[in-house]
């Protein structure tokens, strides 16, 4: 019997393998630069570095982690000195997330590196097929919101 999920034409097994490829490296690189950051960590960072004192929930939906998850990944980065919470006083069920002076200085370091990481991942590839690839991933993206969306 054919097995769909072994089918050489399915970009799934690649993406989901390509990821987790990723995350090891990025933890690894920043590591060898002396940078404690794993890629979730570096991802809350530059969202609150765009935007300090987001609502946690808001993290949560941007990072496409369950609130539970966040939790952890929040409690953590406040044992790390990278970020710190403050209870809304309009509405204790929220909290607002901020960056720490230790928090925007590992950001400054760590987005540089996070650059030399792109460039060495993307070592040998075409502008062109960058391009490609992020269409696909969109269209990816596109077809995951359709069949999510009708199924609600």
């Amino acid at each position: 019997m054919f097995n769909k999920t072994q089918d050489p034409l399915s970009l799934i097994p690649w993406i989901g393998k390509t990821a987790k490829f990723m995350d090891y490296y990025i933890g690894d690189y920043m590591k060898s630069r002396g940078i404690d950051l794993s890629k979730e960590q570096f991802i809350v960072l530059k969202y609150l570095n765009e935007s300090d004192g987001r609502k946690q929930n808001d993290l949560a939906f941007i990072t496409n982690r369950s609130k539970t998850a966040l939790t952890r990944l929040i409690n953590t980065m406040e044992k790390k000195g990278l970020v710190s919470r403050s209870i809304c006083e309009k509405d204790m069920r929220i909290n607002h997330i901020y960056l720490t002076p230790s928090g925007r200085e590992i950001w400054a370091m760590a987005y540089p590196v996070f650059l030399e990481i792109i460039q060495e991942l993307q070592q040998g590839i075409s502008e062109e097929d960058i391009l490609l690839v992020q269409e696909v991933m969109k269209q990816i993206q596109k077809n995951i919101n359709l069949k999510t969306t009708v199924n609600q």
